[in-house]
């Protein structure tokens, strides 16, 4: 019988944002920690653990007291003597992003190292969710102990949630993200994709071909598209709910992250799922019209309740 908590599997990073000259302004983010910063922002009462690897260094160190600040544990994660975190930087053009990677080496790469401790930070968890990013960080052997892992927890009753989150730098060939992305998929209960990444790697012509591909596999599935409407694809039947259009976003780092949060979070509070869009839809539209990928609690907690 799966628990109260969720927990998240991935990478958190350094993040240097907000250049004013040559000064840049540092914090923590990551594709599957935005997720679970705003899921744990909107289920407060659940315990949050994000599942990852750690280095010893005062980066590292720095990195878990700030989750731990905010309400964020790291379970029996391992904590890698000589590893450190992995660092990118947010080049803002307008609001639009670009990203500079330094993570050949990070830590994080080596959560899968201790089978038996990376499945026991999945016991006992209501919801997992783990993204393509997570995979794409792992050799082959990590990731066939993580999907067996996110496999376990299912069978015990754990709802499994997944982003495909396409990124073709992290991978050595597009076939090989089919292939992990799909085995991804047999083991999920909600995915989470954004259309322009399924059309880049699987050829999708439309959202309603990425439902129709992936409803074969997986019960729930919601279709991001940026501006336009989401794609709800439930148990065979489907409709779109809209977006919602911010005339001047400030900045749109981690606006699908927080999307999946908070409409993972509404799920699991009991809405369906088209009440549950609609609320990512307003925590997404907050998300970009603040700088950075995390955006306060508060923030996320009005735009969620419409307050």
């Amino acid at each position: 019988m799966a628990g109260n908590g969720v927990a998240s599997i991935g990478e958190c990073m350094l993040e240097l944002s907000g250049q004013t000259g040559p000064n840049w302004r540092m914090g923590f983010a990551g594709d599957t920690f935005n997720t679970l910063w705003a899921l744990h922002a909107l289920s407060a009462e659940r315990p949050a653990t994000y599942v990852s690897a750690f280095g010893d260094d005062p980066f590292s160190q720095g990195q878990i007291g700030f989750f731990a600040e905010n309400g964020i544990g790291i379970g029996s994660s391992p904590v890698i003597a000589g590893a450190r975190p992995g660092l990118y930087a947010i080049t803002l053009t307008g609001a639009e992003r670009s990203f500079t990677y330094w993570r050949g080496d990070a830590a994080a790469r080596q959560l899968a190292s201790d089978p038996a401790e990376l499945s026991k930070n999945l016991e006992n968890q209501a919801l997992v969710y783990f993204s393509g990013i997570t995979l794409a960080i792992l050799d082959d052997a990590a990731r066939a102990t993580l999907l067996a892992a996110v496999a376990k927890a299912r069978a015990a009753g754990s709802t499994i949630a997944f982003d495909p989150n396409y990124r073709p730098r992290l991978w050595h060939r597009r076939e090989d993200a089919q292939a992990a992305i799909a085995a991804a998929l047999a083991v999920t209960d909600i995915a989470l994709p954004t259309f322009p990444d399924e059309q880049m790697l699987f050829g999708d012509a439309t959202p309603q071909a990425t439902t129709e591909r992936l409803g074969q596999v997986v019960s729930e599935v919601i279709v991001k598209n940026g501006d336009a409407p989401a794609l709800i694809a439930e148990n065979g039947t489907s409709h779109d709910v809209p977006a919602i259009h911010v005339a001047a976003p400030v900045d749109t780092t981690g606006a699908g992250d927080s999307f999946n949060g908070a409409y993972l979070a509404a799920r699991l509070a009991g809405h369906a799922p088209a009440d549950a869009v609609l609320r990512a839809h307003r925590v997404a539209a907050a998300v970009v019209q603040v700088r950075g990928a995390l955006a306060p609690f508060e923030t996320l907690r009005a735009a969620f309740e419409n307050e």
